[in-house]
């Protein structure tokens, strides 16, 4: 069976993957025509590339997923005719492809009103990346910006004219913001959040004609003869179906448009099927990304000989976070059901606005609005889906309780198991039980085998209420006791640690555990007092807790030697630097490596050696540089502005600083920066724990990145930010890892875990909605004061240094350890070499 494909966005990338999950996608072949010049990208966060984010940072393809799948892709190809009769696809080369069945994934287009002057240079719609582009463009010339239209979208492109420095208005022709989705009162209260922000609003305006403005290039005028003067212009007026190519071959087409479908997403030709925004399921079109999903995964099966397979409509509730204000719709939030009733609750000070629909009894939801909190929704939206019965005062659901505590949710024992959690990749409460009964017990592991929460994260929390649910119904562990010795997690034990002033294990075990301790707690609790107190690791109460590495202050390698790399800050060496650490090697005979973090691998010293290297490097002017030790490791640099003709901030010079202020640094892993001098991202910053890039108005801060076995990308949390502002968020950003995160967990598990996901994190790290700044600011600067070069002080206290002996009664190395020359280098003999040589 040939399949060819027609647009390759979300729902078409979705569909592809869908097919490729079925044994049926090794009889099939696929061609995919895709209009753009890039693959599928994902158009939910689409405004976050004004934040940094490049066209592959957005994309969904997997890599390898087309040599894999065998599925062939074909960019810049335009499809502009089918011929039923024939069973084929013309592309706008003339090219004619045979398909057995066709599928139209063509999406929506920008609706853009016929008002005069809509053509006038610097006036944009927002689609896009290639749109982005030049939206980017017009805003590096312009003042001001309007964008037309207010609802999801429009509010979306407003935050990305903002963002952009530009004055920016929103014109919307209804009375109210997002008026499909929320109501009056519900839209006020938004425009209130909105224009606290400071964009300007302005409803019931309807444009009649662009000219040319005398402040500004264009001016927009009103029906009722106001007007309003604007450099760029943006069009967000909605979407209509992209069915031009479902029209010229006469296919049945809805009374909205898109081509209609039955409930396989089969068109009125039985060989042709329709998916997301170009298609008509019982005379409406869907404009959400979970219904096209849905469609796409229906029809793949349907394709695939699943006659079953059928589409059953959408839940259309949102929940949305638009220029930092939660909005959720939810149901029949209008209250159009006959003889509905309504409870709502305002709160002006707090600009919190939440409405429920309830049916005439009293005993169903139908509907909900929530701005300003939308804490509700999750709890709301299963009520109404699964029919869930209201309680006695349905009002409680949304009223604050009077002692501030967050009311409990919606039990997960209530929930049918096919309560849909996910609606993005259509995930079931029973899928979610399924997958902890195969092992998941944990969020990461939840979305890595199930999907539920990957996409836009809406459902993360009531995820994972069922997960433990779910476990402790199996009687598993739902605990993160750290061992069986202390029945608590790490982050209650640091809180312990912290709040009594522990400062030795044996005192952490009396107040608050039991047993000897173990190969889990004791490393465990010598990070946490080093993240704590920031004393000598190998103090004799604290020397015994540590690992091999942190033991001998260097990485062992597979043959018992260990590794030895000092600090390079920021990558920058003097050359009268590099020349002692090839003296040091060749002396010692080091083989030498340059590491991916832009410092010196010295490999094969003896743990007699070490001291004596750690001398020559400290009288060389080098630092430990903990690479043995899970703290700060390196801050990889570009040149930046001092050498490279397109760095726009001095890289290097930030870089030395940070790792020099965070150098010692211990925490639950280890931890690596990247500092770029502009965009083009040579320090591969956005795949660290921390990255820096330089923007032509200050500084853009990411998060949670690293490029370990499961890569990941770091996501945009500041952007523009001076050098005070920056040292600031990331004092707070790495006390709060610090404080809060697992064993081991590297940050970006650990955001992946965190409830709320990066919305909380802003609000913690920039908005200090816990409070707690000002005390993790103090923390590092505590450890930042309290530094020391670990290597230096083993060196210059006799007792520790004894240790580094071969055997304990002599001072006379380990004969075992043979070495051999490799590349004009010397490394460590293997097995079959050592006795070759010993031979």
């Amino acid at each position: 069976m040939h399949i060819v494909l027609i647009g390759h966005g979300m729902v078409g990338q979705k569909f592809l993957e869908s097919l490729a999950e079925g044994s049926a996608s090794r009889d099939v072949q696929v061609t995919v025509l895709c209009e753009e010049p890039r693959a599928a990208y994902d158009r939910v966060h689409l405004s976050e590339f004004f934040a940094g984010k490049s066209a592959e940072d957005l994309s969904l393809v997997a890599p390898g997923f087309f040599e894999k799948t065998g599925f062939k892709l074909r960019l810049a190809t335009k499809a502009i005719a089918i011929e039923r009769r024939e069973n084929t696809v013309t592309t706008a080369d003339g090219e004619v492809i045979q398909y057995d069945k066709l599928v139209l994934a063509t999406g929506s287009y920008p609706f853009v009103p016929a008002v005069p002057g809509r053509e006038r240079p610097h006036c944009h719609v927002y689609r896009t990346i290639e749109d982005l582009e030049g939206m980017k463009a017009s805003g590096a010339v312009s003042k001001s910006g309007v964008v037309i239209g207010g609802g999801l979208l429009g509010l979306e492109c407003a935050k990305a004219l903002r963002d952009m420095g530009l004055q920016t208005h929103v014109v919307e022709f209804a009375p109210r913001l997002m008026a499909v989705q929320i109501d009056e009162t519900g839209g006020r209260v938004l425009r209130e959040k909105i224009e606290a922000l400071g964009v300007t609003v302005h409803t019931n305006r309807n444009t009649v004609e662009i000219t040319d403005g005398a402040a500004a290039r264009h001016r927009l005028v009103f029906t009722d003869g106001s007007w309003l003067e604007t450099d760029m212009l943006v069009f967000s007026a909605g979407i209509r179906p992209r069915d031009e190519i479902a029209r010229q071959c006469v296919l049945a087409i809805g009374p909205r448009g898109g081509a209609v479908i039955d409930d396989h997403c089969r068109t009125s030709d039985r060989n042709v099927y329709a998916i997301g925004e170009c298609a008509s399921w019982n005379e409406q079109t869907y404009g959400l990304v979970a219904p096209g999903y849905e469609m796409a995964r229906v029809a793949a099966r349907h394709i695939a000989g699943d006659a079953e397979a059928a589409f059953p409509g959408a839940d259309l509730s949102t929940k949305l976070k638009l220029m930092g204000v939660d909005v959720a719709s939810i149901g029949d939030a209008h209250g159009k059901t006959a003889k509905c009733r309504s409870y709502q609750y305002v709160d002006e000070r707090k600009q919190v606005y939440k409405k429920i629909v309830v049916s005439e009894d009293g005993q169903f939801l139908l509907g909900a609005v929530l701005v300003g909190d939308a804490a509700e929704y999750g709890t709301l939206q299963q009520m109404a889906l699964n029919g869930i019965k209201l309680p006695v005062d349905p009002e409680f659901l949304i009223l604050p309780s009077s002692d501030g505590k967050a009311k409990a949710g919606l039990g997960a024992d209530a929930l049918p198991d096919s309560a849909q959690l996910c609606s993005c990749n259509s995930v079931s409460k029973g899928q979610i039980c399924a997958a902890v009964g195969e092992g998941a017990t944990s969020i990461g592991e939840i979305k890595a085998c199930t999907k539920a929460g990957a996409t836009c994260g809406g459902c993360v929390p009531l995820v994972t209420q069922v997960m433990k649910f779910e476990m402790a119904r199996r009687g598993m562990a739902v605990n993160n006791h750290l061992c069986e010795h202390f029945p608590h997690s790490r982050q209650e034990l640091y809180h312990l640690v912290r709040v009594g002033g522990i400062k030795t294990f044996s005192d952490l075990l009396a107040k608050h555990g039991k047993g000897l301790g173990c190969d889990i707690c004791k490393p465990a609790a010598a990070s946490i007092f080093a993240s704590c107190w920031n004393a000598f690791v190998l103090e004799p109460e604290l020397a015994s807790l540590q690992d091999s590495n942190d033991y001998y202050l260097g990485n062992i390698q597979k043959d018992g030697s260990y590794s030895v790399v000092p600090r390079m800050p920021g990558g920058e060496v003097t050359p009268e630097g590099l020349i002692a650490v090839g003296l040091v090697a060749k002396k010692y005979g080091l083989y030498t490596k340059i590491t991916g973090g832009q410092r010196v691998d010295l490999f094969g010293a003896r743990v007699e050696q070490l001291p004596l290297i750690w001398e020559e490097l400290i009288a060389a002017g080098f630092e430990s540089g903990h690479a043995y030790g899970k703290s700060l490791r390196t801050v990889k640099s570009c040149v930046g502005s001092t050498w490279c003709r397109y760095g726009v901030d001095d890289s290097v010079g930030l870089a030395v600083e940070l790792e020099n202020r965070y150098k010692g640094l211990r925490a639950p892993h280890k931890i690596k920066f990247g500092v770029s001098g502009c965009t083009r991202e040579c320090a591969e910053a956005q795949g660290k724990d921390v990255g820096i890039i330089a923007t032509d108005k200050g500084w853009n801060l990411y998060v949670c990145g690293n490029g370990g076995m499961k890569p990941r990308h770091a996501e945009l949390i500041a952007s523009d930010l001076t050098k005070p502002q920056l040292i600031q968020y990331i004092d707070r950003f790495l006390m709060f890892y610090v404080r809060t995160a697992d064993r081991l967990q590297r940050t970006s598990t650990w955001r992946d875990n965190l409830e709320g996901g990066l919305d909380y994190l802003k609000d913690v790290l920039i908005n200090d909605s816990l409070g707690l700044g000002a005390e993790l600011e103090a923390q590092m600067q505590a450890v930042v004061d309290s530094y020391q070069c670990e290597w230096k002080t083993a060196v210059t206290t006799p007792e520790v240094r004894q240790r580094f002996r071969s055997f304990v009664n002599s001072e006379q190395p380990d004969e075992q350890i043979v070495f051999v020359q490799e590349r004009g280098q010397i490394r460590p003999a293997r097995a079959e070499e050592r006795d070759e040589a010993t031979a």
